[in-house]
């Protein structure tokens, strides 16, 4: 639970074992949708997909807060940092990285063949929700921009965090201007976060 904001050496921060965690995280998902799902209908681009939903930093921020972890880095946080830590606490990209560092974590303690089932059930909902609901908001948008024949493009305006812990926000455009903005741990993430956002800009 110790940021790197309060960390007395960068290294005693969690990004260490939020990039082991990771890795766990995506090996033991993809193990649980293997076998799970006929190979005749979901191939890899489409195994990639439901992959890429259910572990995406809107997934994880949820994970750990049903795990307590926006209360256990504020616990954490020394008293001069308390405000930080609050602020922190809320926000997607650490409490995504904070639930890979406890990922990171078991795996160091328990192993992988422990820790897997625990990850598989720590996020079954929302494996369940990118099985029953799989979102491509890219192409619902370019779907709904199509009617009125008009085009999205992409671009990316910001990037923040260490490479391993790489944040990039992207903006949608439609036809040069700015529609809306998302955020997420690859572009392509970012870009479905972005359409999710320009979808909800267009219905309001």
């Amino acid at each position: 639970m110790t940021h790197a904001s309060w960390a007395e050496r960068r290294a005693a921060a969690y990004e260490r074992l939020a990039f082991l965690g990771d890795s766990v995280l995506a090996l033991a998902v993809t193990a649980h949708l293997y076998p799970r799902l006929q190979a005749d209908t979901f191939g890899a681009g489409r195994l990639t997909k439901i992959r890429a939903q259910a572990v995406s930093g809107r997934s994880c921020r949820a994970v750990a807060e049903r795990l307590g972890l926006p209360e256990a880095l504020r616990a954490a946080a020394p008293p001069e940092h308390a405000a930080s830590a609050e602020a922190l606490s809320r926000t997607e990209r650490v409490l995504a990285s904070m639930i890979e560092a406890v990922i990171g974590a078991c795996y160091l303690a328990y192993g992988y063949e422990r820790t897997a089932p625990a990850v598989v059930e720590a996020f079954g909902p929302e494996i369940e929700l990118a099985l029953e609901h799989p979102a491509d908001f890219k192409s619902a948008l370019q779907e709904r921009l199509a009617r009125r024949g008009a085009m999205v493009a992409y671009a990316v305006v910001a990037e923040d965090g260490p490479p391993h812990e790489r944040t990039f926000e992207v903006a949608a455009l439609v036809e040069g201007s700015e529609l809306a903005r998302g955020a997420g741990r690859s572009k392509k993430e970012a870009e479905q976060a972005a359409a999710e956002a320009a979808l909800a800009a267009l219905a309001a």
